[in-house]
């Protein structure tokens, strides 16, 4: 009596482990951006220029997102924004920019002047890019600038890439969740090192640099970390090949070999390509990514035994990272300033990675001393399969 009943509740246990493993996979592909559906991660890009006379802002925004907010402007229903909708649409998308962005001066908001707007391509999506100038800003004022687009929206994880050029100098924000305010202060700027000299006078030194601003916790560098992890979060294809990866019965030393393969791999060609030293076209980059979860899913169900997968880890992780580098790559990022967020961006990806793994071996360690454990783990990779080769199909024709 006692072994049937451990044998339904082993039998059980193994249909809702199984039937964990197809949610996720049916959820991952649901949440796979649609042209024609709400999509999940939305991505903008603000860069500010300040000087003595005048301060010019440029916001770019994909044209998904804005097809999402003005549902009207598609007139055509080809989920495509064509220039002449831009133009017939221009008062609508003004109206949205000036409603969903706030430049202040202190407390105070500041009127700005919409130049032009433009359609660009970034990668293979397309964006629009809103040019505006604002009065100038002198030392000793505060910038604020708000960002309140899909604020309200919990379903889609938007992100805002600042970068700024205040008097010369460079700085960096990250908007994201909650935090939505970049704040700096204009401070004096240091004068050019040198004197004239005057007859009966004292030589005057030259006073200290001061910083053009001073950075609030929203243009920090720990924001870089909290943008790693929401990018590999929100990387629904990364996720799904490091459970598949995971879900062939492997020793704690392979486990270990595999992440930490990854992890190197990834990083490489990250810093690589936010650098500029490599460069492939983003649909080969993405196409590469779906046919990795397809070849690492197929080799839990064929191959008999699994040796070395670290070397064919280490193999796809350089794609992977630069599946990981487009975002960084479109902010441009100072040289200057980019070793520090490349690394807090890397800690970002790697903290959420290690918790999946020390979430998951446990309950893989489980699953496998169970003796329908062999099914479970051939069945989910066949659902793996069939959404990588979604993927594939998608990236490579659609």
């Amino acid at each position: 009596m006692i072994n049937k009943i451990r044998l339904i509740s082993s039998f059980l246990l193994t249909k809702r482990l199984l039937f964990s493993i197809l949610c996720i996979s049916i959820i991952t592909y649901i949440s796979n951006p649609k042209p024609a559906e709400a999509h999940a991660y939305s991505a903008s890009y603000t860069k500010i220029t300040v000087d003595s006379k005048h301060t010019e802002l440029v916001f770019t925004l994909d044209t998904l997102s804005i097809l999402e907010l003005i549902p009207s402007i598609d007139a055509n229903k080809n989920f495509v924004l064509e220039k002449s909708e831009i133009t017939k649409n221009k008062h609508h998308l003004e109206e949205l920019i000036e409603e969903g962005l706030t430049l202040d001066k202190g407390n105070k908001e500041q009127t700005p002047k919409i130049e032009s707007m433009k359609l660009v391509k970034k990668e293979n999506k397309e964006f629009l890019s809103t040019y505006m100038t604002f009065p100038a800003f002198s030392p000793g004022d505060t910038i604020n600038y708000n960002d309140g687009f899909y604020f309200h929206d919990t379903g889609t994880n938007y992100v805002n890439l600042i970068t700024a050029t205040i008097n010369g100098e460079s700085t960096e924000g990250v908007l994201q969740g909650k935090e939505r305010t970049w704040t700096v202060l204009v401070t004096e700027i240091q004068q050019e090192q040198g004197h004239t000299a005057q007859p009966d006078s004292h030589q005057v030194q030259p006073k200290p640099a001061a910083p053009p601003v001073e950075e609030t916790p929203a243009t920090s560098l720990f924001s870089f970390f909290k943008l790693g992890m929401l990018h590999i979060l929100t990387g629904y294809d990364h996720l799904l090949f490091l459970l598949a990866l995971l879900l062939r019965k492997q020793t704690f030393k392979q486990y270990a070999a595999i992440v930490t393969s990854f992890t190197i791999a990834h990083s490489i060609t990250l810093s690589l390509a936010v650098l500029g030293w490599i460069t492939l076209p983003s649909r080969f980059v993405e196409a590469v990514i779906a046919f990795s979860i397809c070849y690492v899913a197929l080799e839990n169900i064929f191959r008999k035994k699994i040796r070395y997968r670290w070397s064919i880890t280490f193999l796809f992780g350089l794609i992977h990272g630069l599946g990981f580098a487009t975002i960084l790559k479109e902010m441009a990022i100072p040289k200057s300033h980019l070793a520090v967020a490349l690394i807090n961006f890397n800690l970002g990806i790697e903290a959420v990675q290690l918790t999946i793994v020390c979430l998951l071996l446990p309950l893989l360690s489980y699953l496998f001393k169970l003796k329908n454990s062999g099914k479970v783990v051939t069945y989910g990779s066949y659902a793996i399969v069939a959404l990588g080769a979604i993927w594939l199909f998608q990236r490579l024709f659609l």
